[in-house]
């Protein structure tokens, strides 16, 4: 595993080999300040980015879904969690996404709303309106991270 950033309580690594199919902007993502905003300064976060093949592998194990996915988000505890991205998945999923809301970097900036989503998991919130107008303010006040 190689990594992509190291923070405070933080870790970003990718499984991913050959090519980086990540921009490389995705690694100035303020990852520590979204999840000091989010889970709180102490909490301990890994994310890895993986491929097709391992993300079918954990969204069949842990939620009986037999397909890859763009994101899983697992709480270890209380004060513990991981993220695990899929840049292939998430880069298909993009294009379905408004280009407006997400901007002209709309893959680069749907990484970024990814992290946010899942850290809003690793909180305890569930999909619905709740949890979408948290996404908006988050993604609002950390849009401006790529330029």
């Amino acid at each position: 595993m190689k990594s992509v950033f190291q923070g405070k309580n933080v870790a970003v690594s990718s499984t991913l080999r050959g090519i980086f199919s990540v921009p490389k902007s995705f690694r100035k993502i303020p990852f520590e300040s979204i999840k000091k905003d989010i889970l709180g300064d102490s909490y301990d976060l890994s994310v890895v980015l993986i491929g097709r093949k391992l993300s079918r592998t954990l969204n069949r194990l842990h939620r009986q879904k037999d397909y890859p996915t763009d994101v899983l988000s697992f709480s270890l505890s209380k004060k513990e969690g991981e993220i695990f991205i899929t840049p292939a998945i998430a880069k298909i999923k993009s294009k379905k996404f408004d280009r407006e809301f997400l901007g002209d970097k709309y893959f680069e900036n749907y990484l970024l709303l990814l992290f946010i989503h899942a850290c809003l998991h690793l909180k305890g919130m569930g999909h619905g309106s709740t949890m979408d107008k948290y996404e908006f303010s988050y993604y609002n006040r950390y849009r401006h991270w790529n330029v």
